[in-house]
């Protein structure tokens, strides 16, 4: 007969601690997501820019953004307005803040009329500070 120590080992105590490296691989996943598609939904209005070399984004602190689509669609921010809806909500920014800058996108394709017309209901309510968004050039090799 084999006699045996007669000290116990203790269990397997279970483990407390969280594993963060999981959590924190997903949470690169999802950043990176985050960031692949944030400038995709910002761009979703198709238009057609005249192409400029002196094309430089702005960052102004406050701007709205105003496009004219070839089929004469107007487009504040995200919202696609009739001209009267259009003069009045432009009417309620101006009067809101006549600092704000306006970011103006017009189609290729856009008349000179309508876009003079789109300016003169911009300048008529008090917001002065007009920005022509074009797209950059492509340099020459």
């Amino acid at each position: 007969m084999a006699f045996g120590r007669l000290e116990r080992t203790d269990a397997a105590r279970p483990m407390s601690d969280i594993n963060m490296t999981p959590l924190i691989d997903v949470m690169l996943v999802l950043l990176v997501i985050f960031m692949i598609t944030a400038p995709l939904m910002t761009a979703s209005l198709r238009l057609d820019l005249p192409k400029s070399e002196a094309a430089t984004p702005s960052d102004a602190p406050s701007s709205i953004a105003v496009a004219i689509t070839p089929d004469g669609k107007l487009h504040l921010d995200d919202d696609v307005l009739a001209p009267e809806a259009f003069q009045q909500r432009i009417n309620e920014l101006g009067r809101a803040n006549q600092q704000m800058e306006v970011q103006l996108r017009a189609d290729r394709a856009v008349p000179y009329g309508q876009v003079a017309e789109l300016i003169g209901w911009v300048q008529a309510a008090g917001l002065n500070r007009i920005a022509f968004v074009a797209q950059a050039a492509a340099s020459a090799p």
